[in-house]
């Protein structure tokens, strides 16, 4: 059984926060990719969440109190032990100052700290936002795909798209721009619900819609012409206009992407998504975004040490930080999280059929998938076979 799809998937998310490390660490002109890879994050996680959740939907003994709890506990033990690790350790430390206001980032509200300071303060918490948007989402969206009749989840998933778009045109008449323009939850919806969209029309056609294949180059030609456009003066209609198509035209780009790596692209780009190399950093990549301020503030500190220039951005930062911020998230992943990931195991989506002891013998010797390091129970394995799917990138993001 190939996991083709699952590699090239993990390559789109070394990709995504390579732009990330790139934007935070080497670019010294404000560079838009940083933001360009939050949003491949998203389109990602409503993807493979949506698809996960039809999945468990679709199962033979499908409850919906069974998959809604068996998703949020697997969810707290992927994302929780390393994100209350980092405040743990800036809280002992007081890493830039950031003590004072630790428990907005616990409450996975760091989104909405930044938006009514209008600043990046602490900066070194600034990443926060985007993982507080995507906690929000998995607290709501889960309700809605296992809940909502099936017919509709593709409805609803446009219908949040709309508005999101709405949400963004309507910021050129408020004026001044602010942090809250950005940071708000309905301000990032429309690529997760993008990701969603494609997971819930992938599961019933492999083929994409005319308008998608047409338009898909137009608006990504569209896109890099709005990024060299952007370091020129402009009126101010025009750098609202920029701003909503900067956001806006990466969408169905984005999108086609994900779908096309998680159906497996052949060729030469689907041989190049699957290098061991860029599929080992996507396994790690939230421990590297996590952590990678972090780091960079440590290694600022550290400067009188360190033979070249990591005060400033450059290639000198960017590898001192960056080999630095893998090595501490592949540490990470191999003895903490990836261990943890196996107690996922005891939280199957689908409910076993027999929970009688005669039948927990049985399944004792039957064989368990494992799929980058996480394993899954027999039933849900079964449960996947039986849509002539099998269900094998694991929640990692």
């Amino acid at each position: 059984m190939s996991n083709t799809r699952d590699r090239q998937l993990d390559g789109l998310r070394a990709i995504a926060v390579t732009m990330v490390l790139y934007a935070h660490f080497f670019a010294t002109d404000g560079s838009q990719w940083g933001h360009l890879g939050v949003r491949l994050f998203f389109v990602l996680s409503g993807f493979l969440i949506t698809r996960l959740l039809l999945d468990a939907r679709g199962a033979d003994r499908y409850q919906p109190t069974t998959a809604l709890k068996s998703f949020y506990i697997r969810r707290a033990l992927r994302i929780f032990p390393p994100y209350f690790a980092m405040l743990g350790f800036i809280w002992i430390v007081n890493l830039e100052g950031a003590r004072g206001n630790l428990m907005w980032h616990a409450l996975y509200l760091s989104n909405f700290w930044y938006a009514l300071q209008d600043e990046w303060t602490p900066w070194v918490l600034c990443h926060t936002w985007s993982l507080s948007i995507e906690e929000q989402f998995y607290i709501v969206w889960p309700l809605v795909i296992l809940l909502a009749p099936r017919h509709m989840i593709e409805r609803i998933c446009i219908a949040v798209i709309a508005c999101s778009l709405a949400y963004r045109f309507f910021w050129p008449v408020t004026g001044t721009p602010s942090l809250m323009r950005d940071l708000l939850p309905s301000a990032s919806m429309d690529a997760l619900a993008s990701g969603a969209l494609l997971a819930a029309y992938r599961a019933r056609s492999p083929s994409w819609p005319q308008w998608m294949r047409l338009s898909w180059m137009p608006f990504a030609g569209a896109f890099v012409i709005l990024l060299w456009l952007k370091s020129t003066p402009m009126t101010p209609t025009l750098e609202w206009a920029t701003w909503i198509g900067i956001e806006v035209l990466p969408l169905v780009p984005l999108t086609m992407l994900v779908g096309c790596c998680s159906a497996g692209l052949g060729g030469y780009l689907g041989r190049l998504a699957e290098l061991p190399p860029l599929t080992a950093l996507g396994r790690i990549s939230y421990g590297v975004y996590l952590f990678h301020p972090i780091v960079l503030s440590l290694v600022v500190k550290a400067q009188p040490w360190i033979p070249v220039n990591v005060s400033q951005q450059g290639p000198g930062r960017f590898v001192v930080a960056g080999a630095a911020t893998v090595m501490l998230a592949s540490i990470s992943w191999s003895v903490f999280e990836k261990r943890l990931n196996l107690l996922k195991r005891h939280f199957p989506y689908a409910a076993p059929r027999d929970r009688s002891p005669a039948a927990s013998f049985a399944h004792a010797g039957n064989p368990v998938e494992v799929v980058h390091g996480r394993r899954d129970h027999p039933s849900v394995i079964h449960a996947r076979a039986n849509r002539g799917d099998v269900f094998q990138t694991s929640d990692l993001q």
